[in-house]
């Protein structure tokens, strides 16, 4: 007997051997049979989804859990665009804390307001607390004076704004997180995810300097699925600051590696470690992207994290000790970096089936695409970014490099996977809205980016199902509505083929399903 049948909807199963059905099956979690294979079949229970359509649940690539569940409860001051308004939301913040505690505020963004803040201006309203603004971006923060007091003489710092390293140096100061509350902090997160169709993530970068919350952050993991906090399938990707030098065997050929040995695949269907995160350079909104060329109408080019040699080391030595390697590259100086170094790991020990990932490819050149194609690298995009950043981008960039932006067309032309993902918090985590944009390649105000690198809605659809499964080693069990997989599932209110491409992102998440149960609801 089935555990449960759905029955007359449109299931768009992202499967080319029974690409649309009409019922499905599902037997302890799993998908067992599509129309006729179930129809006749007894079942506990028989749901009608009143002609809804249905897909694979999304998979996003790449999401901060952890930091989406803490910015979801810090105070904020997005949406404000004068430094006045700014400093008086701060001083009201700092009332409600106690003299000498850490300040934690979200929202901050230099480009709204015309230019960063200082730490003499924050002084003025912190009345001796610690106070700390994160950057949208997640690649800086401003601090006050009390901060930097404790951080050493030479840290480099813009009048109190710190970028990539040097903020990571003073979140270091704050850190670590108790695994109780960033349990709690993942568990809002996931559920944020849930409602917008999300089953399954790929949580990029534990333990690390700049986006990691604790040295045992994973033990937070199993915590939140020990209590029933996890509701959906999460891959842990390992920042590589965790690699340590390790006298292993000489055949073994590693020469640094996560203590004992653990590397990608370990794990089980709900919680896994996934790849190596290695950043190479920062990002597009705090204008740390490393570029070839200086942005439109500024005197510098971003930076890279470290010099490219010891990037390079640390791409090959993780490359060596078997991880699928997720490599943050935004800028195109910084992709060369990247597929530099992941050229010369082949080299050494070819690894065809590793399955290597260039997180963000924001700013790809037409030269490198062959390079991504012959290295069988995936491209993992946010185009939510362009969504809402794209003018701000498309001004930064230039109109001869606008086009090369997070790039759609070309890469699958180029037979680059083409994987979806939203990064968030940093923008938007709504797949349909992302989708939309890549099929429109329009921003928010309506500003064309980029249009040759549209694509069509089932290739975009494709990103967040079939495309995201493989970039995360889950094409056995997850991506397409196939018999024998995961029984995750998404309902909308519409086919996303079917409506004006304008309309994708405001379709209803009518259900969610994880392993054949509807989130939220008891199992069938």
């Amino acid at each position: 007997m089935l555990c449960a049948r759905l029955t007359n909807a449109r299931f768009l199963t992202m499967d080319a051997h029974h690409p649309v059905a009409h019922d499905l099956g599902i037997w302890q979690g799993r998908i067992v049979g599509l129309d006729d294979a179930v129809t006749s079949l007894p079942a506990r229970r028989v749901i009608d989804l009143q002609g809804a359509t249905v897909l694979p649940g999304f998979i996003d690539a790449h999401v901060h859990l952890a930091w989406t569940g803490f910015k979801e409860d810090t105070p904020s001051i997005a949406g404000r665009t004068r430094i006045d308004e700014v400093l008086a939301a701060v001083a009201e913040v700092v009332r409600g804390a106690r003299p000498g505690s850490w300040v934690s505020i979200a929202g901050y963004d230099q480009r709204v307001l015309g230019r960063h803040l200082t730490a003499a201006e924050l002084d003025g309203v912190s009345q001796g607390r610690r106070l700390y603004l994160m950057h949208e971006s997640g690649h800086g923060c401003v601090v006050n004076s009390a901060v930097l007091d404790l951080l050493p003489a030479d840290t480099p710092h813009d009048r109190g704004f710190l970028a990539e390293g040097a903020m990571g140096a003073a979140r270091a100061l704050r850190l670590p997180y108790s695994q109780e509350e960033l349990a709690e902090a993942i568990g809002r997160a996931a559920r944020t995810c849930l409602a917008e169709g999300v089953t399954a993530c790929a949580e990029a970068g534990i333990g690390g300097t700049l986006f990691g919350h604790s040295p045992v952050e994973l033990g937070a993991y199993q915590l939140a699925r020990d209590n029933g906090r996890l509701p959906l399938r999460v891959q842990l990707m390992v920042s590589a600051d965790r690699l340590r030098p390790v006298t292993a065997h000489r055949a073994d050929g590693i020469p640094r590696a996560l203590d004992l040995g653990l590397r990608t695949g370990f794990g089980d269907g709900r919680l896994s470690v996934g790849a190596l995160k290695i950043y190479t350079d920062g990002g597009m909104m705090a204008r740390t992207a490393a570029l070839s060329r200086p942005y439109q109408g500024l005197d510098h080019s971003g930076q890279l994290q470290d010099d490219p040699e010891t990037l390079a080391d640390t791409i090959v030595a993780g490359h060596l000790a078997g991880w699928q390697l997720a490599v943050h590259a935004i800028g195109d100086r910084a992709a060369d970096v990247a597929l530099d170094a992941l050229e010369r790991a082949q080299r050494l020990r070819p690894r065809p089936g590793a399955r290597h990932r260039i997180e963000h490819a924001g700013l790809i050149r037409p030269d490198q695409l062959p390079r991504f194609a012959r290295l069988g690298v995936s491209a993992v995009v946010q185009p939510n970014f362009l969504r809402h950043f794209g003018d701000d981008y498309a001004e930064i960039m230039g109109a001869e490099r606008a086009p090369w932006l997070y790039r759609g067309r070309a890469f699958l032309d180029h037979g680059i996977p083409l994987v979806g993902s939203s990064d968030r918090p940093v923008a938007d985590g709504s797949p349909l809205r992302a989708v939309q944009f890549m099929v429109e390649r329009a921003s928010a105000s309506g500003r064309s980016i980029g249009p040759d690198e549209a694509v069509t809605v089932e290739e975009a659809l494709r990103a967040y199902t079939v495309a995201g499964a493989f970039a995360c080693h889950w094409e056995d069990d997850l991506g397409s509505l196939t018999p024998g997989k995961y029984a995750d599932l998404v309902v909308l209110g519409d086919d996303p083929r079917r409506v004006d491409p304008s309309r994708i992102g405001d379709i209803e998440v009518v259900a969610t399903y994880v392993d054949g149960r509807e989130t939220g609801r008891p199992a069938p």
